[in-house]
């Protein structure tokens, strides 16, 4: 078995799941809070969740891992400057993409409750969901740095 390949392989399908159901999710979500309808809110924002659940969450631990033995596999130093801004990255896309999973529960949860009552989506699903969209701009940034700099490996310095 050649683990070279099959950790390249995995680190990009990993890669491209992570980035893809975020932008497929994220979608998804502004879609559906721009009908104001409860019911779509709901249904999408349950599947939302789940999705992070299925691809988003194994794809983001098994980038890490793999990156990391990809790194000693090729004999890169870890702390080459465009790893050490890949690193960066990557912990500023999680640190938007945490809270916003706690987000994306709370407005799926909100909406639950508005859809069983009878009632319009409350002010503070909206509120959450404002919070959610801001947060899902720099996580998108970050993401795709981390494709740059895995693409280009730049050099830094003279």
């Amino acid at each position: 078995m050649d683990w070279y390949l099959t950790l390249k392989w995995l680190h990009i399908l990993s890669s491209t799941l992570l980035f893809g159901t975020g932008i497929g999710t994220a979608f998804q979500m502004v879609r559906a809070m721009r009908t104001g309808r409860v019911e779509t809110i709901h249904s999408v924002a349950s599947s939302v969740v789940l999705a992070d659940w299925i691809f988003t969450t194994p794809a983001g631990v098994l980038q890490p891992l793999t990156g990391l033995a990809l790194i000693h596999l090729t004999g890169h130093a870890p702390s080459e400057p465009w790893l050490l801004l890949t690193y960066a990255a990557y912990l500023l896309a999680f640190a938007c993409w945490a809270p916003v999973v706690r987000l994306q529960i709370r407005i799926r949860d909100l909406a639950g409750a508005a859809l069983a009552e009878g009632r319009p989506l409350p002010d503070e699903a909206r509120r959450l969901y404002r919070l959610w969209f801001a947060l899902g701009w720099p996580a998108f940034a970050a993401l795709t740095g981390v494709f740059w700099l895995m693409v280009a490996k730049p050099t830094f310095g003279p």
